[in-house]
């Protein structure tokens, strides 16, 4: 691989501007080489040039055939023709610590000079980016320790408040002999024993505990409880306080790694240029100026590598219970490989689904199964079963093509989803339970076929009814085992977020939280299918194959319910992010889920009474709905559609190196959410198409179009912790100090 492609694969995405642009500095020294060839190579041989390259060559010293013949000679010529002097300037009103450095390049007078002069321009350019971006961080992650030093402090005090109360009225002394926290103490301390403070019970009379709330009872306990911050001195306190700073210290100890790779990274990336530069011109330009980089901050990451020795340190002593070990596994997760069995199963089950379809289509051409007098039947009862899967497999197999290509364009979905490291799923796993499960569905519609067909299973009729129940019961089994199988813990975090979904109020809306609740707008059919479920098999219609769902009132009112809840879910967590946040930008997003009920309702009471007046308002409801939703998700999900961008009509900042293809996404956005239009200009009434496959059709459209909008909702989002150089997890610490508190 080459070294671009490598330096490019190895940048944290979320710091990519504040690395050394390595493809734009090889740019402009293939304008110099470029330059430099149209100098020396003339376009054909004259005499006169040939009789000069004679005497050049005659007078030239013979190189020799091993490389160090005349190396003294050449090093000493080449340290007299000095090529450029890198100083630090210091400009106006400039602290020493930010002097920036500047290059002087000695030869600018030379013809077609002018790409070098910039490329050392451009290159100072960057060097003093990337050594400013590091000097921030290093004292981000300094300050940081100070408050991780603070939080432990608040930590052993509550510690030793809970294991000895009698002796919580006592304050930090310094004392050489043994004293009553001598045992506790043994516990505490570090390896170097002389470095040892006593414990400081003084801090718990300035320190409150941060109560986040992280579930619904908490909630309600924040709401009505106003003393929820103080100390109770409890053991769950204890607990709670240790394992936010564990976690603290883990996102802490991870900067820091990443910190260190960002200087190693940016140094081979100089050096890197530097000697194809001196290979391009044939200077030594590179001597001077690496050895610049060498005594800059920039090469002397110390400070870094010391503090994060003790991060380990004290991580492994006080988390890990001083199994090394097990400290450094939790701290450096490793890398999640791909398994060569996932592959294998992938392409197995694949095979498998194409084959299954083929036999369903021959069994239906075979027995003419279209034009049987059943077809009506099996369409609006059975059809609708099994379409529940479909818009499962469907939604699995858009979202596995999402992850492929936000990994292929560097969208770190990992990160802004929260998965925890090594346990994230992968397209491939996302392809084999989507095939998976494909396989399960299509078997089950094959053996329903075939126990209809046979005479010799006529007797069993209520069993072959109950095929699609028993693939529902299925799923929800192995859904919520609760065994270490089948990814349990990408199951539970889906249950988890889908439990946050329901009770939307009562928690904190993370991104994962409102965006699983964007996917469960676009599976309204789906849900609407698993009320039918209910319907069927509750009342016994299953029996005979015909329901009486669509004639019974309650029915109908839950067919508008369950269609309105999960927009309502997304509106209530706008509603807690305008109150959390103080910010009316998520008001105007629930407004527009606001509408969308509205449309939501008025066509599927359209779709039951029928009547022109409840046409024009279902019609004219879903207009402004459609409207306002495409230019949100234009607008403020994608961020495209500015005007003075440097891309016209789009952002300034671009992952896809296509514009093009955000073009195309924006129509297609509009003709899909269009797609409302079927219900009321009756286009369900085609005769050429059922009505269950239309509104298959139409549902399978709207889960294409989610599909399509994921991805540039996840840029943008991306791309905004580009911006901010957000790349680590904002983890909450337990303790909160008085204002005018000093640490003793």
């Amino acid at each position: 691989m080459k070294f671009g492609k490598e330096f490019t694969s190895q940048m944290v995405p979320e710091w990519e501007e504040a690395y050394m642009n390595y493809n734009h500095l090889k740019t402009i020294l293939k304008d110099i080489l470029i330059f430099r060839r149209l100098q020396t190579s003339p376009p054909h041989q004259s005499p006169e040039n040939g009789e000069l390259l004679e005497r050049h060559l005659l007078y030239r010293a013979f190189s020799g055939l091993t490389t160090n013949r005349f190396n003294s000679h050449n090093d000493r010529s080449i340290d007299d023709d000095q090529v450029i002097l890198v100083s630090q300037i210091q400009h106006e009103e400039q602290p020493q610590e930010s002097w920036n450095y500047e290059t002087m390049f000695f030869r600018s007078s030379e013809e077609g000079a002018e790409n070098e002069v910039m490329f050392f321009r451009k290159l100072d350019d960057e060097f003093n980016k990337a050594i400013c971006f590091y000097k921030r961080q290093v004292d981000e992650v300094m300050m940081e320790a100070e408050e991780l030093n603070k939080q432990m402090d608040a930590l052993f005090a509550l510690r030793v408040r809970i294991s000895a109360p009698q002796f919580h009225s006592l304050s930090t002394q310094s004392n050489s002999g043994l004293s009553p926290f001598e045992e506790i103490r043994e516990l505490e301390e570090t390896p170097e024993r002389d470095q040892t403070k006593m414990v400081s019970l003084e801090i718990l009379n300035h320190v409150k505990i941060n109560v986040t709330p992280e579930s619904a009872l908490s909630t309600l306990k924040t709401i009505f409880d106003a003393t929820k911050s103080d100390l109770s001195f409890s053991k769950r306190e204890v607990r709670t306080a240790q394992a936010k700073l564990k976690q603290a210290f883990v996102e802490f100890h991870r900067k820091l790694r990443l910190l260190k790779s960002y200087c190693f990274l940016n140094q081979l990336a100089f050096s890197k240029i530097m000697k194809k530069y001196d290979k391009v011109t044939s200077r030594n330009a590179s001597k001077a100026y690496l050895e610049m980089v060498k005594s800059s901050y920039l090469s002397q990451p110390d400070e870094v590598i010391k503090l994060m020795e003790r991060v380990e340190s004290a991580f492994i002593t006080h988390f890990a219970n001083a199994n090394r070990s097990q400290g450094m596994s939790n701290l450096r997760s490793i890398a999640k490989r791909d398994k060569h069995r996932v592959t294998f199963l992938v392409g197995c089950f694949f095979g498998c689904s194409i084959a299954l379809v083929v036999a369903i289509v021959l069994t239906i051409h075979a027995r003419d199964l279209l034009k049987s007098a059943g077809r009506d039947q099996y369409m609006n009862n059975i059809f609708p079963l099994y379409s529940l899967f479909a818009y499962i497999v469907l939604h699995m197999l858009m979202y596995a093509a999402n992850i492929y290509f936000w990994k292929r364009f560097h969208v770190n979905y990992t990160f802004i989803f929260g998965f925890k490291p090594t346990t994230e799923l992968g397209y491939k796993e996302i392809l084999l339970l989507s095939f998976a499960l494909l396989v399960l569905t299509l078997a089950a519609v094959l053996s329903n076929l075939e126990m209809e067909m046979d005479e010799r299973t006529q007797s069993f009729t209520t069993l072959t009814e109950l095929v699609p129940l028993g693939l529902v019961t299925v799923v929800l089994l192995v859904m919520v085992c609760p065994f270490n199988i089948m990814y349990r813990s990408s199951r539970f975090f889906l249950i988890v977020s889908l439990w946050r979904c329901v009770c939307a109020s009562l928690y904190k809306v993370t991104f994962p939280d409102f965006f699983l609740g964007d996917q469960l707008t676009s599976q309204v059919q789906l849900l609407r299918t698993v009320e039918f479920y209910i319907c069927y098999y509750g009342w016994g219609d299953f029996k005979k194959r015909s329901n009486t769902c669509n004639q019974s009132n309650i029915y109908e009112l839950f067919y508008i319910f369950i269609a309105v809840v999960p927009y309502w879910f997304r509106f209530l967590q706008c509603m807690r992010q305008v109150f959390e946040q103080k910010d009316y930008g998520p008001g105007m997003n629930g407004l527009k889920y606001l509408s969308t009920i509205v449309a939501v309702v008025t066509r599927t009471i359209y779709v039951q009474r029928r009547g022109t007046t409840m046409r024009v308002i279902a019609a004219s409801s879903s207009g402004v709905a459609t409207i306002y939703n495409t230019y949100w998700d234009m607008v403020e999900d994608w961020g495209l559609l500015c005007k003075n961008s440097k891309n016209p009509w789009l952002r300034d900042k671009l992952i896809l190196p296509n514009k093009s293809v955000y073009f195309v996404a924006m129509v297609m956005n509009v003709i899909l959410r269009l797609a409302w239009m079927q219900t009321v200009l009756d286009f369900h009434e085609a005769p050429w198409l059922h009505r269950s496959t239309m509104i298959f059709v139409v549902a399978s459209l709207e889960i294409f179009r989610r599909g399509l909008w994921n991805f540039f909702r996840m840029e943008n989002e991306h791309l905004n912790n580009v911006g901010k150089f957000r790349a680590f997890k904002s983890v909450p610490l337990p303790f909160s100090y008085d204002d005018g508190y000093k640490e003793l």
